[in-house]
């Protein structure tokens, strides 16, 4: 190595200037984290939240929401699964996750201090046992959310959690969707049923509050094709897993933003949509799907679109012994958090 040049690294890098980063972007995000002694607290220690944001109690007979930007609520519901069940653990796996965030390299941000975020806790259920009631209690806890003019981010629970959160984000005028998913969750009744988790948006656009023709469904895979004529006869725009390859993940996030548009979007990220491999603790999984690096870029890309709510769901941590699943969960869930400085009117 060149001498000159050790040397003047020695001098920028060592002694006096050990703790010094000369960068003034990284120096601006340390500054948030460090105290004058260089410290930080430990990603192990302290009362786990999501994404390790501040913990709000909220008063839902009278809730108080002022000041926040974005609220993180877990919805610990699975009662609307077709397969194994267990995915009401996964807001509390989540939570228990360390080491996401808090700066997105990528985008360039620092989420929760770029924006006034909390964990809200979760939904208040009136009962485990009933789906229709739990469905109520989900669409009346977000609609106080959004009636304060704060984005919700919401971790499941099943996927059926997802359209009383559509019916409360979009009552007043149908929304588009980025769906990242193995299924395309637009099928008909089950067992008697019609408000399973296989098929929340054949409802949603049915009652008004989805619009197809601004929905692209992402990563769709397996043996139960034959249930999702909807999506096609709707008009939603649907990709394959196995066409990401040959079109790579630039042409799908074009694709994406194209359909989505310039009105409010919705964007929805069931962990199924990983492939077992990276993420085998859910109730449905396919082989075949996308990598979590495949994952992060989609959502990276796209920073910009007008994202009115978002969630994760599936995560089932019972099925999964390494944590994998419920990181990889609340890693999306930080690059859904990511994509909020850079919506409308925060631009």
């Amino acid at each position: 190595m060149d001498s000159d040049k050790l040397d003047a690294l020695r001098q920028r890098f060592a002694g006096d200037n050990e703790r010094t980063i000369h960068d003034a972007g990284f120096a601006a995000v340390a500054a948030r984290l460090f105290d004058p002694k260089g410290t930080r607290v430990a990603p192990y220690a302290g009362l786990p939240t999501l994404l390790d944001m501040p913990y709000r109690a909220i008063d839902w007979s009278a809730p108080d929401l002022a000041g926040l930007d974005v609220a993180l609520i877990g919805v610990p519901m699975d009662l609307g699964v077709t397969n194994r069940n267990g995915s009401r653990f996964g807001p509390r796996a989540m939570r228990a996750m360390e080491r996401v965030g808090p700066y997105n390299h990528v985008l360039k941000t620092m989420p929760g201090a770029d924006l006034r975020v909390a964990d809200i806790g979760d939904v208040p259920f009136r009962s485990r046992f009933d789906l229709a009631t739990s469905h109520e209690d989900i669409e009346r806890t977000i609609t106080a959310i959004v009636k304060a003019g704060v984005t919700p981010l919401s971790v499941g629970g099943d996927h059926s959690i997802t359209l009383p959160i559509l019916r409360a984000i979009g009552g007043g005028r149908p929304v588009g969707m980025i769906h990242i998913d193995a299924h395309c969750d637009t099928s008909g009744p089950f067992d008697g049923c019609k408000f399973h988790h296989g098929g929340p948006f054949r409802h949603a656009v049915l009652e008004g509050v989805l619009d197809p023709e601004r929905t692209i469904q992402i990563g769709i895979r397996g043996s139960s094709e034959y249930l999702w004529e909807f999506s096609f006869e709707s008009g939603m725009t649907v990709i394959h897993a196995e066409e990401i390859p040959a079109m790579g993940i630039d042409a799908v996030i074009a694709k994406a933003r194209a359909v989505a548009g310039d009105g409010p979007v919705y964007v929805s990220f069931d962990i199924d949509s990983i492939d077992p491999a990276f993420a085998p603790g859910t109730g449905t999984p396919e082989i075949g799907g996308l990598t979590t690096r495949e994952a992060q870029g989609i959502l990276r890309g796209l920073a910009g679109i007008d994202m009115v709510g978002g969630d994760v769901v599936e995560v089932a941590p019972q099925y999964d012994a390494t944590t994998n699943t419920a990181h990889a969960g609340a890693q999306m869930l930080f690059e859904l958090l990511s994509l909020m400085p850079f919506t409308s009117g925060r631009r």
